[in-house]
């Protein structure tokens, strides 16, 4: 959480977050190690900035509990209210807008045509008009390298050069809290909290339980490949598909 004054989200925005604790709809455990959390509300994030030359004012900066980067309280000149990530270097008092005419700035909307090459990004989408789908977490931007056609490169965070239509909207700066990765929950509790139960080794575990379980003794894996709890391969079993829609769009694998 910021430093900054602590502000009450806006409640129009806001809704109780289902906790289904890693359940599926017959209330069988589907995905591990997930347990009881703290209540938690959703905040409606504008992740479409559809707002097109209507001036916005950042009214506060607040914390999340659903992300891992800080949220900012846009009032529309029409007196409409909406959420949006914070970048880095955007401040209490700050005008924002989207459109394709709007100023190259920090927390302006704006179509890839418009960006100018080596420009931080983030916000970003794949298709045009459906809303941002990448580059949305702590820390992370995206550089526009080349525009050709109706299309521009642009440098993702993980390294990978991809295709993306220059209609599709992105936002301008670096999203915040860059040292979110070097945080420590210091301790079992907090884990809790968030909903994370703890995680049991195979190896610790009894052999009707778990491919690495039983043994004499301490003991790891053994000389046989290294299993899931369902007896899979642990480590280097290929579940992707060959052929994939979008790898027509990849200039450059990520690294």
């Amino acid at each position: 959480m910021n430093t900054s004054t602590y502000f009450h989200p806006e409640k129009t925005l806001m809704a109780i977050l289902p906790k289904n604790s890693g359940r599926n709809n017959i209330g069988h455990v589907t995905s591990r190690h997930q347990g009881g959390r703290e209540k938690r509300y959703y905040r409606a994030i504008d992740f479409k900035r559809n707002k097109y030359d209507i001036v916005g004012r950042v009214i506060t900066f607040e914390y999340d509990p659903n992300r891992n980067v800080d949220i900012s309280l846009i009032h529309y000149a029409d007196g409409e209210k909406r959420y949006i990530l914070r970048p880095v270097g955007l401040n209490i008092g700050d005008s924002v807008s989207s459109g394709e005419n709007v100023e190259v700035k920090v927390g302006n909307s704006l179509p890839l045509s418009q960006v100018p090459l080596g420009t931080p990004i983030h916000n970003l989408e794949l298709s045009k008009g459906r809303g941002a789908q990448i580059v949305r977490g702590a820390g992370t931007m995206a550089v526009v390298l080349s525009k050709e056609g109706k299309f521009a490169q642009v440098k993702l965070p993980s390294g990978e050069v991809r295709k993306i239509d220059v209609g599709c909207h992105a936002t301008i700066g670096q999203i915040s809290n860059l040292d979110w990765k070097n945080k420590n929950l210091g301790k079992a509790g907090r884990s809790r909290h968030m909903g994370i139960r703890p995680k049991v080794r195979g190896t610790a575990q009894n052999p009707r339980s778990h491919p690495h379980g039983g043994g004499e003794g301490r003991s790891g894996e053994g000389l046989k490949q290294a299993k899931t709890p369902w007896g899979k391969p642990a480590r280097g079993l290929k579940t992707r598909k060959k052929n994939k829609y979008s790898n027509r769009y990849i200039v450059q694998r990520r690294k």
